[in-house]
């Protein structure tokens, strides 16, 4: 009868111990930070020209609407636009 108890199964242990001390001895964590820093900068990079181009291309929309319903002239829709052209990062 007792040993119907010693008999089930032990929890399985946690392997995250050895994972991280293996990739903390190998330099594991160097070689994924030399190369993981750039490309995720590149990608937010990329990203933000993506958005930045996007911004600006749905502003010429909204000019163009606003002088195609006359409430703006084109001179200024042009000047406004060139006006927001000069801009420095």
């Amino acid at each position: 009868m007792w040993t119907l108890a010693q008999d089930a199964p032990a929890p399985a242990q946690s392997h995250w111990g050895e994972v991280i001390s293996n990739l903390t001895s190998t330099g594991s964590i160097t070689i994924m930070l030399i190369f993981g820093i750039p490309i995720v900068a590149i990608l937010v990079g990329g990203l933000k020209a993506i958005l930045t181009a996007r911004a600006q291309e749905r502003t010429r929309q909204e000019v163009a609407a606003y002088v195609a319903e006359g409430s703006m002239t084109a001179e200024e829709g042009e000047r406004l636009l060139r006006a927001g052209g000069s801009r420095c990062d």
